[in-house]
């Protein structure tokens, strides 16, 4: 259902989403969301009495500092000088800070278990059947074969089991299934431009006053005989039967199919399930080790059910070396990239000698071109994890989305955090400490603040121009009315065309626990990094509550 508009005014919105009760916003969007909005406020609040404390206390004794700093590094702890006194308040607020974090989080950690104990026996929740039923991968082949057995296994749980759906191996059934979902779209393709040819010609009847003429029915050719044209919704309504046919046969002869080594067990009660979830159920490893409360059967990832457990441990190993790898890798290729488009690098080569004294083209490569080209690179990255994942054997969407949250927070905290903005600081110390090794001490306290400007620009860049295009939507919107018009030919593709994307949740939490994570690191040694981190958790706060709605 659509929601109802909270405000028609240009800037009434902000007052009006805040008077939302959260109740409506668990019940239009869900926990979870509701939960990204909790924690998304929560930092928002850390960081605003953070900033006002040290603007009271630490950023007084920066500002009177005798190192003689200019710019905003007269504001950071290396304008105080090593051996002062006045550090001890940088240590105690740091010491404050900490407590006031891991207080906030464990406050928040209390509400969740409380608010996720009542989503769960909710009676919305509880009279859903995916809510009683667990998925077990890795069952042993004796339970397997043996129904009897697997049910005697969980009958010991709390209201015993409803049922068990011990998974088959289809490959056949599956085909024809795609099949004849390919053949339903090209149907109803071809019956949506005939009824338009249809009302084109009506409509030019009866402006002419001429008698109506039904345009001439499209034909085909069978597989089997090229010669012969048929009716083409004849032929394709047969070959739905045909698939249909097919279909209701197999789903009438399941037992005569082999069984998987996976099944989905439907408890009576809902605490049978998560008791289920949580036991060890075999002595022998990796048997029955993954059990999944309340799947739905849209997330699951059919395909990767049959894995068995060691080859999906073997492929955990090599897709985790392969994203240590890409991380460790990704900085030389990006640098590699960018080397590569700059105008000096690409007029040495002979195939670009035209580029030498054109300056139109020499500033275009030189300003667009590497930006360009590393955020196409960048973008690139979530479906490569994506993949890799899927590769994997990851049973479930679900799954996958949140393991690549994981992956993706580890490659941005090393790539953005540590290589582009604070590798700069360990490098001038690391050379500067071969000479003076005495001073690496001094050196430290003096190099780290001054990458604090590189973090303001970018906490800056992405508070502004990321908030901007996240309320603008400007590519949704345009794809909301460029796509039905250009590539929807059917009222179901239209349908589906007009369908809001989905939230993209594995790459935005990475984005905002990295912002926390530098705010938090350079909360006492550049006290105004804490104002501008404020203010990016605050207008994206703002946003995605009304976005939300």
């Amino acid at each position: 259902k659509r929601p109802e508009p909270v405000s028609r005014g240009l800037f009434s919105w902000i007052p009006a989403v805040l008077r939302v009760p959260d109740t409506d916003i668990i019940q239009q969007s869900g926990l979870d969301t509701y939960m990204f909005l909790r924690s998304i406020r929560t930092m928002f609040i850390m960081f605003a009495v953070i900033s006002i404390a040290s603007a009271a206390s630490i950023l007084p004794v920066n500002v009177k500092g005798t190192m003689e700093l200019t710019g905003l590094n007269s504001l950071s702890m290396g304008n105080v000088d090593p051996r002062s006194n006045w550090l001890w308040v940088h240590i105690g607020f740091f010491a404050a800070i900490v407590w006031w974090s891991l207080w906030n989080i464990v406050g928040e950690l209390r509400i969740y278990t409380h608010l996720r104990m009542w989503w769960l026996t909710h009676p919305n929740t509880v009279s859903k059947a995916g809510a009683s039923t667990v998925l077990v991968s890795n069952v042993p082949k004796s339970l397997a074969n043996d129904e009897s057995r697997l049910r005697d296994l969980f009958s010991m749980f709390p209201g015993g089991i409803r049922q068990v759906f011990v998974n088959r191996m289809c490959k056949k059934l599956t085909r024809n299934v795609h099949t004849r979902d390919k053949l339903v779209k090209r149907l109803e393709k071809e019956l949506t431009k005939y009824a338009i040819k249809c009302k084109k010609l009506w409509s030019k009847s009866q402006d002419t006053n001429s008698p109506y003429r039904p345009p001439t029915r499209p034909t085909t050719r069978k597989s089997w005989n090229i010669f012969a044209k048929v009716d083409l919704f004849e032929h394709l309504a047969a070959e739905i039967a045909k698939c249909n046919r097919f279909i209701a046969k197999s789903a009438n002869n399941m037992d005569s199919m082999e069984r998987q080594s996976s099944a989905l067990v439907m408890f009576n009660q809902q605490v049978g399930a998560h008791m289920a979830a949580q036991t060890v159920l075999d002595y022998r490893p990796f048997s029955m080790g993954q059990v999944t409360a309340g799947v739905n059967p849209d997330d699951i990832i059919w395909s990767n059910l049959e894995i068995s457990p060691w080859s999906r441990r073997i492929r955990g190993y090599v897709t985790f070396a392969i994203t240590v790898g890409l991380t460790l890798l990704w900085t030389i290729i990006a640098a590699a990239l960018s080397s590569l488009v700059q105008v000096k690098s690409l007029a040495n080569f002979e195939a670009f000698k035209w580029l030498r004294g054109n300056s139109v083209v020499l500033g275009i490569f030189s300003g667009v071109v590497p930006s360009f080209v590393l955020a196409l690179l960048m973008s690139v990255l979530p479906y490569i994890l994506r993949l890799l994942l899927y590769i994997e054997g990851t049973t479930t969407r679900s799954q996958i989305k949140l393991r690549m949250l994981h992956r993706l927070f580890f490659f941005q905290t090393w790539n953005v955090y540590l290589v582009t903005i604070f590798s700069s600081s360990i490098f001038q110390i690391a050379v500067k400490s071969v000479s003076e090794p005495g001073k690496i001490v001094e050196l430290i306290q003096t190099q780290v603040p001054q990458s604090a400007t590189n973090i303001l620009t970018y906490v800056l860049l992405l508070a502004f121009i990321g908030a901007a295009k996240e309320i603008v939507q400007g590519v949704p919107l345009a794809l909301r009315y460029l796509v039905p018009k250009l590539f929807a030919k059917t009222p179901r593709m239209m349908l589906k065309a007009e369908q809001p994307q989905n939230f993209k949740w594995e790459a935005a939490i990475p984005t905002h626990s990295l912002i926390f994570l530098m705010g938090f690191s350079y909360s006492f040694i550049a006290p105004i990094v804490n104002w501008f981190v404020m203010v990016y958790f605050g207008l994206f706060y703002l946003i995605y509550r009304y976005q939300f709605l």
